[in-house]
């Protein structure tokens, strides 16, 4: 497993941990999978206001609406690119 691979299995859990997902496991989870919708996991707005309050904490980061843009939370890929590009090392 690399580090970005023990990044994202982090992200992913701290998604099911946070939203009480019960059976799914980090490996469910595919990277580009979409997280809401139907089609998704079934998240909704109120799950990504939770989920920016988790990754602020266990990330050490700060998420300003202007960080938030189309796509931000889609999966877990792009809320890697944002965790990251708010400073955010991978490490585990």
């Amino acid at each position: 497993m690399t580090l970005d691979d023990a990044f994202r299995t982090r992200i992913k859990q701290a998604i099911i941990d946070s939203l009480g997902l019960e059976g799914l496991t980090p490996e469910s989870i595919a990277d580009d999978a979409p997280l809401f919708g139907d089609e998704g996991l079934g998240l909704d707005s109120v799950d990504a206001l939770e989920l920016m309050v988790v990754f602020e904490k266990d990330f050490g980061i700060t998420i300003d609406t202007e960080d938030i843009v189309p796509g931000t939370f889609d999966s877990v890929a792009s809320i890697e690119k944002l965790i990251q590009s708010l400073g955010a090392a991978a490490e585990v």
